[in-house]
């Protein structure tokens, strides 16, 4: 068994981190004259005030100070949540057609109209967030909306998961991709990963045998279709949930690993096989040097999470110390000392990347932030 120092160690450390490199860093983001907050900081730490704001942005940051709030109960995070639940309420909600819009401009003018549903499931995560920490019936309210949304418009009832992206009124796409960095398929298994963690989270909040069906439906997707033969998760697929490539991600399928822990956990139901499946096969794309599949601030974190999981789960040792390992690649190379917060990702010449943001639309505080949370609950 690990000794009680290295556990309290560890936690103790999250919290450094969360509160001193992480919080204090968005705090400063917050935008005085337009409400909510700036949409961009580049990786040489320049501040792009007229940046257009996306709605992943803004519910991870709403997520983010919500959990703050909850678990901390410091009013500085009930202030700064509630004021991205404001401007996504004034700005990003779509109250003509419900669900939230990809992205407004800096003056909260919609910019990209269309309905991608990820961002539908992370506004569902965030709202069900602040509904935990505060028990506000409005952010209820809309935590209601967005799942009527994905199950009235999202959902496969035939084969099952969730489709990527619809117009703004809810027509098909023939362009339903995240990013352009994705392919134009039907579904993904990101997508379903991500509705999967906010009906986790929903659920907390609207224990109702709805939920509780979509959930349960969910998992046995995952299951049945997303996780291949191989313990990996595919990335794409077809309607019918044919892959349409034989990639994986390493930092998805330890994400994976423990989002399905919390949501069999939820339900009062084993999925420990699966979960230990997945996080084992992640592991295929360790580095010796502790960092795990692209050397991404994203993945490392979502390590740290899912071998801390796997460890609770089984006991390992080895899990425990791959735990550590990665939290302690984060320490050296990741985080940002000078300014605060962490640099997307390490490059191969060991430097950190400052080609990409710091702040903005893909570069929130919700993984790095999650996994203090998740540590400082677990430990």
């Amino acid at each position: 068994m690990v000794n009680d120092p290295m556990v309290n160690n560890l936690k103790h450390s999250a919290q450094d981190v969360l509160e001193n490199n992480i919080l204090a860093y968005w705090l400063r983001l917050r935008d005085a004259d337009r409400g909510g907050f700036y949409g961009q900081v580049t990786g040489d730490e320049v501040l792009v005030p007229d940046a257009p704001r996306g709605a992943i942005l803004n519910a991870r940051i709403l997520w983010s100070f919500s959990s703050a709030y909850r678990i901390l109960r410091k009013k500085e995070y009930l202030e700064a949540a509630t004021q991205a639940k404001r401007y996504i309420e004034a700005h990003l909600i779509d109250r003509e057609h419900g669900g939230c819009y990809w992205s407004v401009t800096a003056d909260g003018v919609p910019l990209d109209t269309h309905k991608q549903f990820y961002a539908q499931a992370f506004m569902l995560y965030a709202f069900s967030e602040y509904v935990r920490a505060t028990g506000d019936k409005t952010a209820l309210l809309l935590a209601d909306s967005f799942f009527r949304v994905l199950e009235d418009y999202g959902r496969d009832r035939e084969w099952g998961g969730y489709i990527e992206a619809a117009s703004r009124d809810w027509q098909p796409l023939s362009d339903m991709r995240l990013s352009d960095k994705d392919e134009n398929t039907v579904k993904s298994q990101n997508t379903n990963l991500h509705v999967m963690e906010a009906y986790t989270n929903y659920y907390r909040v609207a224990p109702t045998p709805e939920v509780r069906e979509a959930l349960l439906s969910l998992i046995d997707t995952f299951k049945q279709h997303i996780m291949l033969p191989s313990g990996h998760l595919g990335l794409f697929f077809d309607e019918h949930w044919h892959p349409t490539n034989d990639h994986f991600s390493a930092g998805h399928d330890i994400e994976c690993s423990w989002l399905l822990k919390e949501a069999a956990d939820v339900l009062g139901i084993d999925c420990n096989d699966t979960v230990c499946r997945l996080a084992e096969a992640s592991q295929e794309d360790l580095h010796d040097d502790g960092s795990i599949g692209e050397r991404t601030w994203w993945e490392e974190a979502e390590a740290v999470v899912g071998f801390v999981n796997l460890w609770q789960i089984t006991g390992d040792i080895n899990a425990w110390e791959q735990a550590v390992h990665t939290y302690s690649y984060i320490l050296n190379m990741l985080i940002d000392r000078e300014h605060g917060e962490w640099f997307w990702s390490v490059l191969p010449d060991g430097t950190p990347n400052r080609k990409e943001d710091k702040a903005g639309f893909w570069k929130c505080p919700y993984h790095n932030s999650r996994m203090c949370y998740e540590l400082i609950e677990r430990l």
